[in-house]
């Protein structure tokens, strides 16, 4: 009789464990399976993003970014104050390229981001003089600022203060005289330069248009024709 109660308690007790097992075997294949799949999508992200690096270093496309400008922003709600940040970044490849954007994000990475993907977007080619100065004076304005920008001698330096210093130097310009009248805004003066830079000219795009010779342009000038071919032959853009 003992021996036939132990067998009963045995036989339930293997019934009872075995769909306790069932459960943990479905389980741990379940969670087999999304731990290989997670780790397979990151193994494959990873992947990605590596393939994208690569294409990005054989293209050369190496951008110089700037931060110009943090500024905390809050809003009021009905149980108090969200606060969020505002960044504006200033990008360029060192050879003629910039652009600048803005974003806003509840933390500061992610505004500095956003503003750098909008910047990338909008950026504008500057024609340079050798390679490190602008080719003629200009100015800009946008609400009450106003900046007023000037070729320099090679050794000048960039003579420019607060957000103009971030797009030269994003810019690639080695030499320049900037002043700037009016407000401090960095968003207006950012605008500013854009704008005086975006009127920015270039012997060759001038003698293209008028279908005329590089060194006739420069030789109106006063220069010797012999100068004027020489400096002509230097331009490349």
């Amino acid at each position: 009789m003992a021996d036939e109660v132990n067998n009963a308690e045995a036989s339930g007790t293997a019934a009872e464990g075995a769909p306790q097992a069932e459960r943990q075997g479905r389980g741990g294949r379940g969670r087999g399976r999304g731990g290989n799949e997670r780790g397979g999508n990151d193994r494959g992200g990873r992947g990605r993003r590596d393939d994208r690096n690569k294409r990005d270093e054989d293209q050369g496309d190496e951008l110089i970014e700037k931060l110009v400008h943090i500024n905390r922003v809050s809003k009021t709600v009905k149980g108090g104050k969200r606060f969020g940040f505002a960044a504006l970044v200033v990008v360029g490849d060192g050879q003629g390229r910039a652009g600048f954007g803005h974003g806003k994000a509840r933390e500061v990475p992610e505004a500095i981001s956003k503003a750098t993907a909008a910047a990338k977007k909008k950026m504008i080619r500057v024609p340079l003089k050798e390679g490190r100065t602008l080719h003629h004076d200009g100015t800009g304005h946008f609400g009450a600022g106003k900046v007023t920008l000037r070729s320099a001698p090679q050794g000048t330096g960039i003579i420019a203060g607060g957000p103009m210093r971030a797009v030269f130097e994003s810019l690639g310009v080695a030499d320049v005289v900037t002043k700037s009248n009016g407000t401090s805004n960095p968003y207006n003066m950012i605008r500013a330069t854009f704008e005086a830079l975006g009127e920015q000219t270039s012997p060759k795009s001038v003698a293209a248009r008028r279908g005329k010779k590089i060194a006739d342009l420069l030789g109106r000038g006063g220069a010797a024709p012999v100068v004027a071919e020489a400096e002509a032959a230097a331009i490349t853009e």
